[in-house]
């Protein structure tokens, strides 16, 4: 990490530090109204493994599901720099991935960053690239409507990784488990990384 990134990436974890300490408020209007300034972000341990599991990937094509505020996506997009890819990240509010553009501008990384905004499923469904890893850490009960819509478009030997599976640990994230275990060619294993990492593989036959 050069000093930009790592400048950037302490202004998250500062952040972070402080959520943490502070008592959980619904956002107002919900999940989906527009005012949710909770970052719910991957820890640092879970960052580093998603940017070494990238980096083992010649020219990556890297799907990010949730870009949120956009810490994630610095781990992911300096793994695409480093391997030559590059980096789709997808987020339900404008507001949203506006602050994570202006963080990977910060971070010097913005350039192999292409963001998008609106309905995860249906910008999967509209996508022309094939992808060869892909972070899934949105609304957990999306999980596996966007495994449907991401899972004909993996390329061979291409990686999931899908937050929160330990903690919280809810039914969607359980449905999903069992779902992508049982699609043709996934090996898969649970990790007690963070709040819980499902990783899995597409065998490259």
């Amino acid at each position: 990490m050069d000093d930009k990134i790592q400048t950037v990436l302490n202004l998250y974890h500062e952040r972070i530090q402080q959520e943490r300490r502070q008592s959980r408020i619904e956002a107002p209007g919900g999940r989906d109204g527009g005012h949710d300034q909770r970052m719910r972000s991957i820890g640092p341990e879970t960052g580093q493994l998603l940017n070494i599991l990238a980096k083992s990937l010649k020219n990556p094509t890297i799907l990010e599901l949730g870009t949120s505020f956009g810490y994630s996506g610095i781990w992911l997009a300096e793994a695409a720099r480093v391997a030559d890819g590059k980096l789709i990240t997808m987020e339900l509010h404008d507001y949203k991935s506006a602050y994570a553009q202006k963080m990977a501008q910060q971070a010097g990384l913005a350039n192999w960053i292409d963001f998008r905004v609106g309905d995860a499923v249906q910008m999967i469904d509209e996508m022309d690239e094939k992808v060869d890893f892909v972070f899934v850490d949105l609304w957990k009960d999306l999980y596996v409507p966007c495994l449907k819509a991401f899972y004909p478009r993996l390329n061979p030997g291409a990686i999931i990784v899908a937050d929160n599976m330990i903690r919280p640990g809810t039914e969607d994230v359980k449905r999903y488990g069992q779902a992508i275990r049982v699609l043709p060619g996934i090996s898969s294993v649970l990790l007690p990384v963070g709040a819980g990492i499902e990783v899995s593989r597409l065998e490259t036959k």
